[in-house]
């Protein structure tokens, strides 16, 4: 089934880990897709895939104006953001600032598209207790990053009465060609050991990139969308693997991923962990470039469990994942061996 028979599919952020599956995927389909990427970023597989390539910034209005006209693009698939930065400042000019500038131009077509745009469970922020979090919670977000990608859900939201937008708030996403899980991989694979923040049970959500991208598309064609007077959670979409493992029990499995019987568990103490966190942005500084262990990451590693609830998107698209979280991990630790990177 083709996206609402739209003639042409807008991928911001095509070039990232999650663009780039989605634009395969959709190029599969048989969709006339167009990708928006930055001048600096990698495009080879894109071109070779038959995407069209428009060079553009999606926090410029303009230019996203530009690209819509002309990709003639009847579905908008938001997924430029940063997920690590030098300051707080680029968080909210990329993840809110590009959201308000993408709904904005997609708002002046005199056709406008459907807007999906993809923000993070991290916007929603942690679990009170063990209860997994669901759509009509209230936000309430931890981090700079998580503040920043709530930003942006309301700027979107400020459009809703003016086109159709469907919010989704994925979780810890993996798969082939993530760089973010290939770090939590890479001790055990290494040296067998899971480094684990503390004593306390924290439990987390992940989706494998593929599952995340079916969901995408059924969002797309048959989502609720934002109305500007709608109840708490409407247009919004959590999507999860089932499982819900406790950081020890995540280790564990990716070690079995990796044909091991077991990890040994490191429990670093918690009141180390600021620490740690301080050490990386001052690594960031001196490399002048962001890292995956800054004291962003280490405010949400300590504030809780990190679940959410699939269950509006199971009831409402039919969405659920291909495989079990099991699986998915073998899938992604073969991926990474096949490729080296492990």
């Amino acid at each position: 089934m083709r996206i609402r028979d739209a003639e042409s599919v807008l991928v911001t952020g095509a070039s990232g880990f999650i663009g780039q599956n989605l634009v395969r995927r959709l190029i599969e389909r048989g969709d006339r897709v167009s990708c928006l990427v930055r001048a600096t970023s990698r495009i080879d597989e894109l071109r070779s895939s038959g995407a069209q390539i428009i060079v553009g910034d999606a926090t410029d209005r303009a230019g996203i104006a530009r690209a819509l006209a002309e990709s003639q693009a009847g579905v908008v698939f938001h997924m430029a953001g940063l997920v690590k930065a030098m300051r707080t400042a680029d968080f909210a000019r990329v993840n809110a600032g590009g959201v308000e500038s993408v709904a904005a131009a997609c708002a002046d077509r005199a056709e406008r598209p459907v807007l999906i745009v993809v923000s993070s469970l991290a916007a929603a922020g942690p679990c009170a207790g063990d209860r997994p979090r669901v759509e009509g919670d209230s936000p309430a977000p931890v981090s700079a990053y998580g503040r920043s990608k709530l930003a942006g859900e309301l700027a979107a939201a400020r459009h809703a009465g003016e086109m159709e937008i469907t919010t989704v708030r994925p979780p810890i996403v993996f798969g082939p060609g993530d760089r973010g899980v290939l770090e939590m991989f890479r001790p055990i694979a290494r040296w067998n050991l899971h480094v684990v923040p503390g004593r306390r049970q924290r439990r987390f959500s992940l989706i494998h990139v593929s599952d995340l991208v079916e969901g995408l598309l059924f969002a797309a064609e048959k989502g609720e969308r934002l109305h500007p007077n709608g109840s708490p959670g409407q247009g919004i979409y959590f999507m999860a693997a089932p499982e819900d493992p406790t950081y020890v029990e995540l280790g564990q499995a990716m070690a079995t991923a990796l044909g091991r019987n077991r990890t040994a568990v490191v429990r670093l103490p918690e009141s180390l962990m600021p620490l740690i966190g301080l050490c990386g942005d001052a690594m960031a500084r001196v490399r002048r470039q962001p890292g995956w262990v800054n004291s962003d990451k280490i405010a949400e590693a300590l504030a809780g469990s990190w679940t959410c609830s699939s269950a509006k998107a199971r009831a409402q698209l039919g969405w659920s994942p291909a495989a079990t979280l099991a699986e998915r991990l073998r899938e992604t630790a073969q991926w990474y061996r096949q490729a080296g990177w492990l």
